[in-house]
C-alpha cells in the first residue's frame, strides 16, 4: 500500500463521509473496543443468578475474584484488585505510602489529570517531568534531575498506548532509595496502555503498582466504567483490597469496588484484548503507510523491543505549524470533514486551572511542543477500509490545503 493519489482522493471524499455520517468521528471514540453476543449472555446470565433475595449482586462474588486472577495472570503479576477506576488505584496506590506535606511525586504533565490529582489529595506535590519527544513518554534523565531527599514515588504514564521505560525507572528507583523508605515507588498509570507491552513483557509485569482504566473509551471496558490495580507486592494487594471496602476490620476505607456484572463483561473482554490490539495494530500500520510521504507532519513510532496497543494514532506537525495552524487543521477535519480529531494530551497546567494552581506552572518545553504540535485522528479496531481512507484522504487534504 503506498500514498493514496490525488485522484483517488478526490473520488473518496466527493463520496462524502462513509457511514456512520450524521455523528462525528471522534479521535478517542466513544467505545474504544467492541462488545458481542458473549457480553449480552454474561450480563444476562449474572442477572438471572443473581435475582434471588440469598444472592443479590454481593461484591464477594466469583465472577470479581476469576477476573483478578485473569488480569494479573494475563500482565504477569501476582495479584490484581478490581476498582471503580483506574483514578482509585493510583489515590490508593498513594494512600499506602503515607505521604506528608512535602513529600513530592514526579509526575510528567502530558496527562490526563488523574494521577495529579491523587497526589494532591494525599496532601503531596507534584514535581512535573518533561517527556521523550518521540516516544511522548516519561524521560527518565529528567527524571534524576529533580529528585530530591523528599522524593517518594514515580508516576510514569504509558501514553497513547506505548509502554514506559520501567526497567529504566526501577533503577533510578533503587539508586535513590531512602534509608527510611527504601526505593522509590514506581506508580505506572497505564489507563490507555492494557495489553502493551515492553521487553516481551506486558504492561503491569513490572513496576510497583500499575493502573489500569476500563473506562468506555479505553482498549477494553467494563460497562463503561471500572478499573484495576495490579501488583507483586502481596502486602500493597492486600492494603488495597481492604481500602476499596471501607478499610476492612481495622483501617480507613470506602467503596470503590467493581460489581459483579462488570467483572463479568471484563472476563470476555479481556479474552478478546489481543484481538483487538492485533486490529488496532493493523489499521495503525495500513495508516502509516498512507500517509508514509505526507508533507509537514510525522507519524507515530515504535521502538525496539516495544509492543504499541495504539490507543489512539499521534500525529505530529511539523515546528513550523505549531499552535495557531495546527488549531487550524483540528477546526477543518471537524467542520469540513466530520472528524473530531483529540489532542491527547496538553499539559494538564495548561488544560486545567485548578492544577496550575496547586502544582504550579514548569518549564518543560518538550511537553509544550507537543501540545502544540499533536492531533489524534480516530482510530479503533473495527475501522474498515473505506472509513481508513476517508479518514486518511481527509489528513492528506486538509495538509495539502495548508501547504502554500
Amino acid at each position: 500500500m503506498e500514498m493514496i493519489r490525488c485522484d483517488q482522493i478526490e473520488s473518496i471524499l466527493k463520496k462524502g463521509k462513509p457511514s456512520p455520517a450524521d455523528v462525528p468521528w471522534y479521535g478517542e471514540p466513544n467505545l474504544g473496543g467492541y462488545y458481542g453476543e458473549e457480553e449480552i449472555e454474561a450480563v444476562v446470565k449474572v442477572l438471572r443468578e443473581s435475582t434471588h433475595w440469598s444472592v443479590g449482586f454481593s461484591s464477594k462474588s466469583k465472577e470479581i475474584s476469576q477476573f483478578e486472577e485473569m488480569l494479573a495472570d494475563y500482565c504477569g503479576a501476582k495479584y490484581a484488585v478490581a476498582l471503580t477506576n483506574c483514578g482509585a488505584g493510583l489515590e490508593l496506590a498513594l494512600r499506602t505510602l503515607d505521604l506528608k506535606p512535602g513529600d513530592e511525586v514526579i509526575c510528567p504533565a502530558v496527562n490526563y489529570k488523574a494521577a495529579h490529582m491523587a497526589v494532591i489529595d494525599r496532601g503531596a506535590q507534584v514535581v512535573f517531568c518533561d517527556i521523550d519527544p518521540v516516544t511522548f513518554n516519561i524521560d527518565p534523565s529528567d527524571v534524576v534531575k529533580r529528585i530530591t531527599s523528599k522524593t517518594r514515588a514515580i508516576i510514569p504514564v504509558h501514553l497513547h498506548g506505548l509502554s514506559s521505560p520501567i526497567d529504566k525507572l526501577e533503577e533510578i528507583a533503587e539508586e535513590f532509595a531512602h534509608n527510611r523508605h527504601g526505593p522509590l515507588k514506581i506508580i505506572g498509570d497505564a489507563a490507555r496502555a492494557c495489553g502493551a507491552g515492553y521487553k516481551e513483557e506486558k504492561v503491569g509485569a513490572t513496576g510497583w503498582a500499575t493502573c489500569f482504566s476500563f473506562h468506555s473509551q479505553k482498549l477494553i471496558t467494563t460497562l463503561g466504567e471500572g478499573g484495576a490495580l495490579v501488583t507483586n507486592d502481596s502486602t500493597l494487594a492486600q492494603k488495597v483490597r481492604d481500602m476499596c471496602f471501607y478499610g476492612g476490620e481495622t483501617g480507613w476505607g470506602m467503596n470503590y469496588r467493581m460489581n459483579k456484572v462488570q467483572a463479568a463483561v471484563g472476563m470476555i473482554q479481556l479474552k478478546r484484548l489481543d484481538k483487538m490490539i492485533n486490529q488496532r495494530r493493523k489499521v495503525a500500520k495500513r495508516r502509516t503507510m498512507l500517509l508514509s510521504d505526507v508533507f509537514g507532519i510525522s507519524l507515530p513510532v515504535e521502538p525496539v523491543d516495544y509492543y504499541h496497543a495504539y490507543y489512539v494514532y499521534p500525529i505530529m506537525v511539523k515546528p513550523e505549524w505549531a499552535g495557531e495552524k495546527r488549531d487550524l487543521i483540528l477546526k477543518m477535519m471537524e467542520e469540513k470533514f466530520g472528524i473530531v480529531c483529540s489532542v491527547t494530551n496538553r499539559p494538564v497546567y495548561q488544560r486545567w486551572s485548578y492544577i496550575a494552581e496547586k502544582c504550579g506552572v514548569p518549564k518543560l518545553p518538550v511537553s509544550e511542543v507537543i501540545g502544540e504540535r499533536l492531533f489524534c485522528p480516530p482510530l479503533h479496531p473495527e475501522l474498515n477500509e473505506e472509513q481508513e481512507n476517508y479518514i486518511s484522504s481527509s489528513i492528506i487534504e486538509t495538509i495539502n490545503s495548508l501547504k502554500v
